[in-house]
C-alpha cells in the first residue's frame, strides 16, 4: 500500500529490459550512438515534428532548469504557478541555471495558471523599463501539483496570451503521459500545435529508471541548450543507457498504457472512498493523484497496516482526536496493484 508518491514504483520491466539490450557492445559515446539516434526518431514520431531537437537527461530537474535556462534571460520573468513544481520542488535549480531569472508567481484554482491572471501580469510588466524585470517566458505544469489537468483549450488559451507578448512557453510534462491517457488528444496537439515550444517529458515516474526528455520544437534553439546541458553537468557519457529507457517508453503505447493503469487504480481508490465514513476526496480525480481528508484514527490504523502516503497540512497533528481531520495526498503508479487499493480501503472503513 505505497501511496507516497509514482516516483517510488520501480521500473516496468520493457524499460529494464531495454536498458540490458543497450550493454553489451562498444559504441558512441555521449549520444552518438544507434540507441540514441533511435530514441531521437521514436520521439520526433510520436510528436509528429520531425523536425524537433530531442535530448535526454537523467531528472525532471535538470530538464526543467535548462530548458528554462535556454528560453529566459537573466534578467526575465518566468510567469509560473504559486504552487508549481519549478517553484515549490527544485530548490532554486531554474533561477540556479538561468543565472538569476525571477519565477513570477501567478494564482488559479488546482494549481493551473488562469488567463486572466497571466494577461495581466504581461500587461502590467517592465512599467519603468530597465529598472524591471522583463517579460521572460511562461512554463505550465501538466498535470499540475494538485492533480489537475489543462484542456487543449486552456493550453491554446495560455499559449496566445504569451506569444502576444513575445514569450515562450516552456511545459513541465512530468505527468504529461497521464494527461494524454484522460484525453482524446495527442501527444502533438497537447503541446506543440497548441503553442508549447520547449517540452520537458517525465518518464521516470511512469516507469523509467531516470531519464526525461527535453523537446524542443524550434530547433534554432537547440545549440544553446547543448552547451547549457553539458556546462551544467547534465550530458552523460554513456548516454545509450537513458536514451534506451525513452525508446522503450514510447514504444508500442508503452507510456500511455502505464499511465493509464495509473490512473485506473486512481479512480479506484476515489470510487471506494467516496462510500466511507470520515474520508473525502477533495479533488477532480483527472491524472494519478487523490487528495483527501480522512481521520486521525483511520490515519493511525492505515500507517499500523503498513500503508504509506504523504499528509499535506503542517498545522494538522497527525496524533489528533480520532476523530480530528487530516488532509493527506495519495499518488497512484502504473505498478500499483488492485488489492493494495482494495486493502487500504478495506482498513480505512474499519
Amino acid at each position: 500500500m505505497f501511496f507516497t508518491s509514482d516516483n517510488a514504483s520501480g521500473a516496468a520491466p520493457e524499460i529494464l529490459a531495454a536498458v540490458a539490450a543497450a550493454d553489451p557492445s562498444y559504441t558512441g559515446a555521449y549520444g552518438g550512438d544507434q540507441v540514441t539516434e533511435r530514441a531521437v526518431a521514436r520521439v520526433r514520431e510520436v510528436f509528429e515534428a520531425p523536425e524537433a531537437a530531442v535530448y535526454f537527461v537523467a531528472t525532471g530537474t535538470a530538464a526543467n532548469a535548462l530548458a528554462l535556462a535556454t528560453l529566459c534571460p537573466p534578467w526575465g520573468a518566468v510567469y509560473c504557478h504559486r504552487i508549481s513544481h519549478v517553484e515549490v520542488d527544485e530548490c532554486g535549480a531554474p533561477e540556479f541555471f538561468t543565472g538569476g531569472a525571477k519565477l513570477t508567481l501567478l494564482d488559479g484554482d488546482h494549481a493551473k495558471l488562469q488567463t486572466a491572471s497571466l494577461e495581466e501580469a504581461a500587461r502590467m510588466a517592465a512599467p519603468v523599463g530597465v529598472h524591471n524585470v522583463q517579460r521572460g517566458a511562461v512554463s505550465i505544469t501538466q498535470a499540475t501539483e494538485l492533480g489537475a489537468v489543462y484542456t487543449l483549450a486552456e493550453i491554446e488559451e495560455l499559449c496566445a496570451i504569451a506569444r502576444a507578448y513575445d514569450m515562450p512557453v516552456h511545459m513541465d510534462g512530468t505527468r504529461l503521459a497521464n494527461a494524454l491517457a484522460r484525453s482524446n488528444h495527442s501527444a502533438a496537439e497537447m503541446t506543440w500545435r497548441a503553442g508549447v515550444d520547449i517540452l520537458c517529458l517525465g518518464a521516470t515516474k511512469n516507469g523509467a529508471l531516470a531519464a526525461e526528455a527535453v523537446v524542443i520544437f524550434d530547433p534554432a534553439r537547440a545549440w544553446e541548450f547543448e552547451l547549457r546541458r553539458k556546462r551544467g553537468g547534465h550530458l552523460f557519457s554513456k548516454m545509450r543507457f537513458v536514451s534506451a529507457q525513452i525508446e522503450a517508453f514510447l514504444t508500442d503505447g508503452l507510456w500511455l498504457g502505464l499511465a493509464g493503469h495509473a490512473n485506473a487504480m486512481a479512480d479506484r481508490l476515489a470510487a471506494g472512498m467516496a462510500g466511507i465514513k470520515g474520508a473525502e476526496v477533495t479533488n477532480s480525480v483527472e491524472a494519478n493523484m487523490l487528495f483527501a481528508t480522512i481521520t486521525c484514527g483511520q490515519h493511525r490504523r492505515l500507517q499500523e497496516a503498513g500503508a504509506r502516503y504523504y499528509p499535506m497540512n503542517p498545522t494538522q497533528d497527525e496524533a489528533g482526536a480520532e476523530d480530528a481531520p487530516l488532509d493527506i495526498r495519495l499518488v497512484t503508479s502504473f505498478r500499483t496493484e488492485p488489492g493494495d487499493v482494495d486493502r487500504f480501503l478495506e482498513v480505512l472503513a474499519g
